[in-house]
């Protein structure tokens, strides 16, 4: 077996799956485990602790709606020593919403089963293995969706981040806590919070900050200054850490690319309109040499495998190839006029530029310095990325994206480009495009993919393999320009210390699971969430409900009766005349929303019909405008949707 450390948490909860439905790990307390603590597990010589705080000061009870760390320490039983480099999974569910499923009471063990399985519409409230699609939009506005389900069921909309003045390009930091947006009307590069998606600061980059880029070390963000003039046309230098402009380095008129090599010791800077490739040195922040590599040097890229910096020439059409210890041209790659943006794949063998001027893109092998293809795609390429197994290109004439194989690319022969739809317009009808990425892989290795399409406003998803993407998410009224990805799952914040940052919605006893490899074992803790008090600005309603559904399984296809009491939550008198109650009904992935009304049988008691389509979780609200109450208000159940029983032969 593959050792833990080098194992992507997702392929860890795969390969833990099969054991889970083998061994059925179990909250009980086995011969190797010590009960002394509810939050404390021990089990082959490995201790578990688990806590939840609030962020707002870290003591107290965790209240609904508001922002929790989930911790769970890893230590060894013996020593106290911290056990490190885990991929632990973790999940949050409240213990009510599986009650009375199948023939009774649901264990928390048998609902991770359910998780790992990959079944439609099972979902937990709060997956700490999860992750939020971050979208940059026209106006100054970036969405923050849950791909799974958004907070109170009704929307996928889980924040919004307001900016003074729009963006135009963004980079995460390694940890994903630190997102830098350039504005460019503003002067100014904004730092987002996307722990609590706040921005928190706002620093000043110099004139027309667009494009920026984070060293690898993490050390220096760099912002390239597009302007005219070339006394404040370059690039500025600001801390990461102190978050503080530290120099501007003039460079050369025009837009600017920047690509750093190994060790973060030199940085490339192209200066389109002078004509040069400017370079850096990275420790003492100085100018070191001006490179001619062609009219209008367009885009920079560094291949570790081919440990040189390639520059595309929009006029030239070459692909010039630079040494970075030397800063001698190694060699020119002649292509076509119309070069725009260039990128290479993981490994730095493959570097695909697009040219919207031929509809084409050329790939240039970095092992010696050739061009490998020439691919014919769709009108105006623009942009290219890249998943472990495919090339995505986005074309402003077409609304289709052109997949290349990587597998392919060493072959004698062009790869055959496959297409799929990403919308029902071309991007290059919208206002205008960004920079940032309108493709992003869906996380990393994963054969998956967003896609943005611009004159749209929405976010696709595609798996790979299929003929079209599975859906998509609205964007809220806003123009979506580019995506990032924001990973919540839990991160090693201290050695042996695993946390996760979740708003938790609403108030209950959540089961808690958590699943780790050596020792491979499943444990759920337990978690009480308290209501919010009003008395700390919470929303009040005039009106509670109480449900009354004693069997919570449904019938595909069938029709099931819901029933409800309303009533005064300060006396629990019945309320009577509700002429506006609802009742909202939807899978647990957010899908198949359905709103039913609801009528009144007397004294308060109220009931209304739901019917579902398909296998799988789905959650039930209640709501009742007139008197208050809001979907959001109040607690909801599940239902269980199970498959037509087949009648069994009679032959």
């Amino acid at each position: 077996m593959v050792a833990a450390h080098f194992l992507n948490p997702r392929a860890i909860l795969v390969a833990l799956t099969a054991l889970l439905l083998i061994t059925g790990c179990s909250r009980d307390t086995g011969p190797d485990e010590s009960p002394q603590d509810e939050n404390l597990i021990t089990r082959e010589g490995v201790n578990v602790e688990f806590t939840v705080q609030p962020i707002r000061g870290g003591v107290g009870d965790v209240t609904a709606g508001e922002w929790a760390d989930v911790t769970f320490k890893v230590t060894d039983a013996s020593t106290g020593e911290a056990i490190k480099g885990r991929y632990p999974a973790a999940w949050m569910d409240l213990g009510s919403a599986w009650e009375a499923m199948g023939d009774g009471p649901m264990e928390c063990r048998d609902r991770v089963a359910f998780y790992l399985q990959g079944i439609v519409g099972v979902r937990p409230m709060i997956d700490l293995n999860s992750h939020f699609l971050l979208v940059l939009n026209r106006d100054n506005s970036i969405s923050v969706i849950d791909p799974v389900v958004g907070i109170t069921g009704v929307t996928n909309l889980f924040a919004q981040i307001n900016l003074s003045r729009p963006g135009a390009d963004w980079v995460l930091n390694d940890d994903n806590k630190k997102l830098f947006v350039s504005m460019p009307t503003a002067g100014q590069v904004a730092l987002v919070d996307t722990e609590t998606f706040e921005v928190s600061h706002e620093i000043d980059a110099g004139e027309m900050p667009m494009r920026v880029e984070l060293q690898r070390d993490q050390r220096y963000l760099w912002v390239g200054n597009n302007t005219s003039d070339a006394e404040t046309s370059g690039v500025t230098i600001i801390d990461a850490q102190d978050l503080q402009p530290v120099k501007f380095i003039p460079t050369g008129p025009g837009h600017h690319e920047i690509a750093f090599t190994d060790g973060d010791r030199l940085a490339f800077v192209t200066n389109r309109d002078g004509g040069t490739v400017t370079v850096i040195d990275v420790q003492s922040l100085e100018r070191v040499a001006d490179i001619e590599t062609g009219p209008k040097p367009l885009s920079v890229a560094y291949s570790p495998l081919g440990g040189a910096i390639y520059v595309t020439d929009a006029d030239a059409g070459t692909v010039t190839v630079i040494d970075p210890d030397t800063r001698e041209i190694r060699a020119t790659i002649q292509a076509e006029p119309g070069l725009g943006p260039m990128r290479f794949n993981e490994e730095g063998r493959w570097g695909l530029v697009v040219n919207a001027s031929a509809d084409k893109v050329f790939v240039i092998d970095a092992s010696s310095d050739r061009l490998a293809h020439a691919i014919s795609v769709g009108k105006q390429p623009y942009q290219v990325n890249f998943t472990y197994s495919l090339a995505y290109v986005r074309s402003l004439g077409t609304q289709d994206v052109g997949l290349i194989p990587m597998s392919e690319l060493d072959g004698a022969e062009a790869p055959p480009v496959t297409y799929i739809p990403a919308g029902q317009q071309p991007p290059g009808i919208a206002a205008e495009i960004s920079i940032a990425d309108s493709i992003i892989p869906a996380v990393k290795q994963a054969a998956a993919a967003y896609i943005v399409n611009q004159a749209e406003g929405t976010v696709s998803y595609y798996m790979e393999g299929m003929g079209a993407p599975m859906g998509s998410f609205r964007n809220y009224g806003h123009e979506a320009r580019a995506i990032e990805i924001v990973d919540r799952s839990l991160g090693e914040v201290a050695p042996g210390v695993y946390r996760g940052r979740v708003k938790i919605p609403v108030e209950g006893r959540y089961d808690v699971a958590f699943m780790m490899d050596s020792p491979q074992f499943l444990h759920c803790f337990a978690a009480t969430v308290v209501p919010a008090d009003e008395s700390d600005g919470a929303k009040s309603s005039r009106m509670a409900v109480e449900y009354q559904v004693p069997d919570r399984r449904i019938t595909v296809g069938e029709d099931k009766t819901i029933q409800f009491r309303l009533f005064d939550p300060k006396n629990g008198f019945p309320e009577s005349d509700v002429a506006d109650a609802t009742v909202l009904y939807y899978r647990s992935d957010g899908r198949g929303r359905t709103v039913q009304p609801a009528r009144e049988l007397g004294n308060g008691l109220y009931e209304a019909t739901v019917t579902v389509d398909m296998p799988a979780t789905y959650y039930v609200f209640v709501s009742a405008p007139s008197k208050g109450l809001d979907y959001s208000d109040q607690p909801f159940f599940s239902l269980m949707a199970l498959a037509p029983q087949r009648e069994e032969s009679t032959q």
